[in-house]
């Protein structure tokens, strides 16, 4: 004889001893190019059913704003700047300005809207150094997202006040150079 088990519905709550905290983990690295990893565990993590978010702040060139999000599957939400370039320097075009500002603030909705369960802001360290999205804002808008929301920044030259609310910091480091 086979027994079925019995799955929860869609709609069924799961009860907890005690809330889960959301963690602030930190991928920080000398050098770019290092996205990879992360996004193969966000992948891992939307293919066992986790709602993610990923936010390339600095990444253009693809007509991808968040009007016209990629998604990837039914749990991962892929969102980049809608510009027709990468940044890489402080100096914005207006326009260029506005679309980054557009991008951060949707950002920050949508995460406090709670859709998602993991949220990773790629380069954002950069957009705070280069002085386009004030650091004030980025610890604020951690302190006020839903505490179950894990978060994760990646960048090089990550903000010592970004570094000192992480819960969990990971360097990445070359083992050899080419």
């Amino acid at each position: 004889m086979v027994a079925q088990l019995e799955t929860p519905s869609a709609n069924s709550t799961l009860s907890l001893p005690h809330p889960i905290e959301g963690l602030v983990q930190v991928f920080t690295s000398t050098h770019r190019n290092f996205f990879t990893s992360i996004m193969g565990e966000a992948l891992r993590m939307a293919g066992q059913g986790t709602p993610v978010l990923i936010v390339q702040f600095l990444k253009g060139g693809i007509n991808q704003g968040q009007d016209r999000p990629i998604q990837l599957g039914q749990n991962l939400d892929w969102l980049r700047c809608d510009l027709p370039r990468c940044i890489d320097t402080p100096q914005l075009d207006e326009a260029e300005h506005q679309s980054l500002q557009r991008l951060w603030q949707h950002t920050q909705q949508v995460v406090n809207e709670g859709k998602y369960s993991l949220v990773v802001l790629d380069e954002l360290s950069l957009a705070i150094n280069f002085g386009l999205i004030p650091e004030t804002e980025v610890l604020a808008f951690l302190a006020k997202r839903p505490s179950h929301i894990d978060i994760i920044f990646t960048g090089t030259e990550m903000p010592q006040s970004i570094l000192d609310v992480a819960d969990q910091i990971t360097e990445i480091r070359r083992s050899h150079h080419p």
